[in-house]
């Protein structure tokens, strides 16, 4: 900060209060103080929170935008494979005109973030829409829980490398390149062929069930 009052720039008298710092602060949420930017090319209002235009990728394709990039950096390989796939359906949808499917908040909900905001695409939502996001986003809670290590189609046993926590009896889904499928774990195994009931966290190997069409490469997330 400055305590000079003018200041000649090419002839120009500087504001007085040019070099001093400033916030926004958003109505409704008090207290969350959004910093003010400012460069030879313009001003700009930082945000904290991820940005998620999913729900506006229809209106985008119409208006001739031909291409949308997921920021990966710093994210896990899981939020990366989710977040591109439930944007290519958005995109396929969009190209023919189909209806955009609330269900993939849900999905984007469910993963690690910061907040999300659909910051300038839309300016305000109403209290009924807000409703309606939020119903989705609690129709869809799951944890990833499983990485396909490889896939026996002799015995139809996946070897699945455990994340997270989840036991015979829960409804997964099956998340892979061409498809997914929602199923429910009938048989746990470890790598000795012993029978197992729960596989209670991250750090070993386990074998379980899979289609017959399913691969070597895949995740399995647990509905919570």
């Amino acid at each position: 900060m400055s305590d000079i009052s003018t200041a000649s720039c090419g002839g120009a008298e500087r504001h007085p209060l040019a070099d001093n710092i400033y916030f926004l602060e958003e109505e409704g949420r008090k207290g969350e103080l959004l910093p003010v930017m400012e460069d030879e090319n313009g001003t700009y209002i930082m945000n904290s929170k991820d940005l998620r235009a999913i729900e506006h990728v229809q209106r985008l394709v119409e208006i001739g935008v031909d291409c949308l990039k997921i920021e990966g950096r710093t994210k896990s390989h899981y939020y990366v494979a989710r977040t591109a796939q439930t944007y290519r359906q958005a995109i396929d949808d969009g190209l023919v005109g189909r209806e955009f499917n609330p269900e993939s908040l849900g999905v984007l909900e469910n993963l690690a973030n910061r907040g999300y905001t659909d910051r300038f695409y839309q300016r305000h939502h109403t209290h009924e829409q807000q409703n309606y996001l939020t119903g989705y986003f609690k129709s869809h809670q799951q944890q990833f829980c499983g990485e396909i290590r490889s896939y026996n189609k002799e015995s139809g046993l996946a070897t699945i490398d455990v994340k997270n926590k989840f036991s015979v009896g829960d409804k997964i889904e099956l998340i892979l390149p061409e498809w997914n499928q929602d199923l429910v774990i009938e048989h746990m195994e470890n790598m000795h062929g012993q029978e197992m009931q729960e596989a209670s966290g991250g750090g070993y190997e386990v074998k379980i069930p899979l289609p017959e069409n399913t691969g070597n490469y895949g995740l399995i997330s647990r509905y919570i």
